[in-house]
C-alpha cells in the first residue's frame, strides 16, 4: 500500500509540478504581450505628441487673461462679446491599436481651435476613452496627456467636465487622479478646478464674465455628472447617473452669493439691476427633461408645441434618442426656480447634434469629435465639429453647431476623407415607439 500511496504521490506531483510551469509560461506570455503593448502605446503617444509640436499658439489679439476672484472663482472680465468653444466626446485611446484615430482627433481640435480663437473651451467629457480592445490600454493618463499637450501647444484657456469614460472601472487612474493631473501648477492655460470637497464628483467648478464695472454678467457652472450607477459598473446596461443633490444645493446657493454681491456692488457704483445674473451649464450625461423636449416635438410631427421649440440639429442615436440619466435629479426644475439659467450644454450621444428650447431653457448637444468609440464613426463626417456659444455683455447668449468639414477649418495635416450622412429623425422615432 505504502508503494501505490508513494506513486500516487509522485504522480500528483508531476501533474503539480507541469500546472505550475503551464501556468508560469501563461503569465509570462502575458506580462511580455503586456509589456510589448505598453512600448507600442508609448510610441504611438510620442509620435502624436511630436506632432502636436507642429501646431502654432493661437495668436489671439484681445486675448483675455482671467484670475481668481475672491471665492476662488476664475473669472474673466471683459466688456466685449465672450466667446465659448464646446468639445465633447473626443475619445482619445491613448494606446497603440487607437494612435492613428487619436491622430485624426488631435488634427480636428487644433484645425477648430486654430480657426475660431475661442476664449474658453469647455469640453465637456470624454477625452478619454481606455478600453482596452479598442485602444490597446488600460492607461486613461495617457490620452489626458496628449490633449493636455494639444491644448497647452494651442494656447488658449480651456476646462473640462467629466465624462463617463474618462475614468472607467477597469482604467489604471482614478477621477481623483486624472483631477490631480489636470490641476498642475505648470499648466499655462488649464483652468480645471477639482471642485469643493463637500460636493460629490469632480471638477465641478464655476467660471465668471464680469464687466469692467465688477458685475457678473454670466456664470459658467461645471458639473461633473459622474458615470453609471445600479451595479452597471461597466456601462454595458446603459445605466447612467444624475447631477447629485448636494450638487443642485451648491449651485443654488452659489447663484445666490452671486447675486447677492452683484447687487452689494451695483449699490455702491449706483448702477441699477433689473435682473438675475445670467449662466450656463456644461456636463456630459444629458438630463431627462433632454429627452422629454424631444419626444415631445418629435410626437408633435417633428413641430415647435408650447414647451419644446426646435433651434437646430437632430436626432441621430435610434433606440431611446436619449441616453440620459435613470433617475431623478432636481438640477433643471432648480433652474426653472431660479430663472438665471438660460442654456444647457452636454454630449455623450455621439450622434445627437440638436438644440432645443425646453420650458424656455435651451438644451443643446455639443458636435462630438470621436473617431473611436463608435464602431465606424471616423468613416462619417455629419456629426463632427465643435459647438460655439457667444455670450453677450447684457447676459444673452447665442449658439451654433459647427461641421469640422467646412473649408474655414484648415488642417495642419490633411483631413480624411469622410461620408456626410443624413439622418432621417421620422425614422428614428419609430425606432423608439
Amino acid at each position: 500500500m505504502k508503494t501505490e500511496e508513494k506513486a500516487t504521490n509522485t504522480k500528483k506531483k508531476s501533474k503539480g509540478k507541469k500546472a505550475l510551469k503551464v501556468l508560469c509560461v501563461l503569465l509570462a506570455v502575458i506580462v511580455a504581450a503586456a509589456g510589448v503593448c505598453a512600448v507600442l502605446s508609448i510610441t504611438g503617444n510620442k509620435a502624436n505628441t511630436e506632432k502636436i509640436s507642429a501646431f502654432g499658439k493661437v495668436e489671439k489679439e484681445d486675448r483675455i487673461i482671467p484670475e481668481k476672484d475672491e471665492d476662488g472663482n476664475w473669472t474673466f472680465t471683459t466688456d466685449r462679446d465672450f466667446k465659448v468653444m464646446q468639445l465633447t466626446d473626443i475619445h482619445i485611446g491613448g494606446g497603440f491599436l487607437s494612435a492613428k484615430k487619436d491622430s485624426m482627433a488631435i488634427n480636428a481640435v487644433a484645425a477648430m481651435v486654430k480657426a475660431e480663437e475661442p476664449d474658453l473651451i469647455v469640453v465637456t467629457g470624454d477625452v478619454s476613452y481606455p478600453v482596452p480592445f479598442q485602444a490597446g490600454t488600460f492607461n486613461n493618463l495617457s490620452s489626458a496627456k496628449v490633449f493636455a499637450s494639444l491644448m497647452e501647444q494651442l494656447g488658449v484657456y480651456w476646462t473640462l467636465g467629466f465624462g463617463n469614460h474618462d475614468t472607467e472601472a477597469y482604467s489604471y487612474y482614478s477621477r481623483e487622479d486624472i483631477s490631480d493631473f489636470y490641476s498642475r501648477e505648470d499648466f499655462e492655460y488649464c483652468i480645471f478646478e477639482k471642485g469643493p470637497k463637500d460636493v460629490d464628483g469632480y471638477g465641478n467648478q464655476i467660471i465668471n464674465v464680469k464687466n469692467t464695472d465688477g458685475i457678473v454678467t454670466q456664470s459658467l457652472f461645471v458639473f461633473d455628472s459622474h458615470s453609471y450607477v445600479d451595479g452597471d459598473i461597466l456601462g454595458i446596461m446603459w445605466k447612467y447617473d444624475n447631477i447629485h443633490e448636494n450638487q443642485v444645493v451648491w449651485y443654488e446657493e452659489s447663484l445666490k452669493k452671486i447675486n447677492a454681491k452683484n447687487a452689494e456692488l451695483a449699490k455702491e457704483k449706483g448702477i441699477e439691476l433689473t435682473r438675475t445674473v445670467k449662466s450656463s451649464a456644461f456636463f456630459h450625461i444629458p438630463l431627462e427633461e433632454q429627452k422629454d423636449a424631444w419626444y415631445e416635438y418629435a410626437d408633435n410631427g417633428f413641430a415647435d408645441t408650447e414647451n419644446a421649440k426646435l433651434h437646430y440639429g437632430t436626432a441621430g442615436e435610434g433606440k431611446k434618442v436619449v441616453y440620459c440619466g435613470i433617475g431623478e435629479d432636481g438640477l433643471f426644475e432648480k433652474m426653472l426656480e431660479l430663472g438665471s439659467t438660460q442654456a444647457v450644454f452636454c454630449g455623450h450621444d455621439h450622434y445627437n447634434n440638436f438644440s432645443l428650447e425646453y420650458k424656455g431653457i435651451r438644451l443643446t448637444y455639443g458636435m462630438s469629435v470621436d473617431y473611436l468609440a463608435y464602431p465606424g464613426i471616423y468613416k462619417e463626417g455629419s456629426q463632427r465639429g465643435c459647438t460655439l456659444i457667444t455670450f453677450s455683455p447684457d447676459g444673452s447668449f447665442d449658439c451654433a453647431a459647427e461641421n469640422y468639414y467646412q473649408d474655414k477649418y484648415q488642417s495642419v495635416y490633411e483631413k480624411e476623407v469622410v461620408i456626410m450622412q443624413t439622418v432621417n429623425p421620422v425614422e428614428i422615432a419609430e425606432e423608439y415607439k
